[in-house]
């Protein structure tokens, strides 16, 4: 695979100063940190990338060649070098660009690398409100959140152009601070945070006037969502790196997003599984009929059996809701309401009199009940 023009690569013109090379590499080298895309192949290697032209271009010698013959000229110089020096090595040798002897330790931390601090951004926390239907098929949103970001004017550093740190005078740049205490046991010593730099190692000489030195500021961002079908009421899902940005070019905290679900106008949810009430007219139970019931794909049409008696259910299967995993699809079941007239006219009264000797009209307990419990077992088994 051919390799991308160096200064393509910094986004920098073949006439840029050493300062603007500097500055350019120093923004890729964060943007692309380890530290900040965990996990994150693509970035990995951009970082790499980048680190490898810099190497080049802010070399006055190999500068040079390279602007002769281009990537040929290099030879062994730089052919390899993204790809063949660990993070450490990288950041061993170009750790003056980010005012420090090492970027891990000095912005990032990693922990306890080095013993210095991570500036790490706290959690944001937003509420979504989805539709039953957006539960089935899962759902992209776009949120406008208000949060901190890294300031635009120092690259996220604090200091004002982006340069200008200074090591701290207390620590020595370690960000940690060692005493020693004498006690009858001896001799103890204790390391704790330097009380200076905050950990961080270093100070800032000239800070920044839109940021005031803290390398965030207030910012409204929009967030993409990929919202799984089959969520839940009250889930939370988390979002990595997409909350407040850490002070001077920390690690961003994430973003947790609280699951509500609208109550549905006719359906109700009962873990996958969704119920309908079906109200059937008397003599559409009587004499069966073909009628239509709601689901979150559109309106279905069921038959309804002759003599359907109150209280059954009837089972479509996969018109629930998808499992959140991915594994199976619940049901639809509908319970059949038989409605019973409140009013009724003279004439219907004399109507429904007429039947109530005939023994088609008479209750049959026992043979109602038997097809109410076998269509339940059929559903439950």
């Amino acid at each position: 695979m051919s390799k991308r023009d160096y200064y393509e690569v910094l986004g920098i013109s073949k006439a840029a100063s050493e300062a603007e090379i500097k500055k350019a590499y120093r923004k890729m080298a964060l943007k692309y940190h380890p530290d900040k895309n965990p996990d994150d192949k693509s970035a990995e290697e951009k970082f790499k990338e980048a680190a490898e032209a810099y190497e080049v271009v802010s070399n006055p010698e190999k500068r040079s060649r390279y602007d002769q013959f281009g990537h040929a000229g290099m030879g062994g110089a730089a052919g390899g070098f993204g790809g063949g020096m660990s993070m450490d090595d990288i950041f061993s040798q170009f750790g003056d660009v980010f005012g420090g002897s090492n970027p891990f330790e000095s912005f990032f931390g990693g922990g306890q690398r080095g013993g210095r601090r991570v500036n790490r951004g706290s959690n944001l926390r937003v509420k979504i409100k989805l539709t039953l239907e957006e539960v089935g098929m899962g759902v992209e949103k776009n949120i406008k959140v208000n949060k901190y970001v890294g300031c635009d004017s120092c690259d996220g550093s604090g200091a004002e152009g982006g340069g200008s740190f200074s090591s701290c005078p207390t620590c020595n740049g370690s960000g940690r601070v060692t005493r020693i205490a004498n006690t009858i046991l001896g001799s103890m010593q204790t390391a704790s945070t330097c009380p200076s730099c905050g950990g961080e190692g270093q100070t800032i000489t000239d800070k920044c006037k839109n940021c005031f030195g803290d390398g965030i500021v207030k910012d409204d961002e929009t967030i993409k969502l990929e919202i799984p079908a089959g969520v839940e009421e009250g889930m939370q899902l988390s979002v990595t790196g997409k909350g407040n940005m850490g002070p001077r070019n920390g690690v961003a905290g994430d973003l947790i997003v609280l699951i509500e679900i609208l109550e549905h106008p006719e359906l109700k949810r009962d873990n996958n599984n969704l119920f309908y009430d079906l109200y059937l007219h008397f003599s559409d139970a009587a004499l069966g009929a073909t009628t239509e019931v709601p689901t979150l794909q559109g309106r279905a049409k069921i038959k309804i059996d002759e003599g359907t008696q109150s209280g059954m259910l009837l089972r479509l299967k996969g018109k629930g809701l998808p499992s959140l995993n991915g594994y199976g699809q619940g049901d639809l079941l509908v319970n059949i309401n038989v409605w019973t007239p409140q009013k009724l006219s003279k004439e219907e009264k004399k109507i429904l009199e007429k039947f109530k000797d005939s023994d088609n009209f008479k209750p049959n307990p026992t043979k109602n009940q038997k097809g109410f419990f076998e269509k339940m077992h059929q559903y439950f088994k």
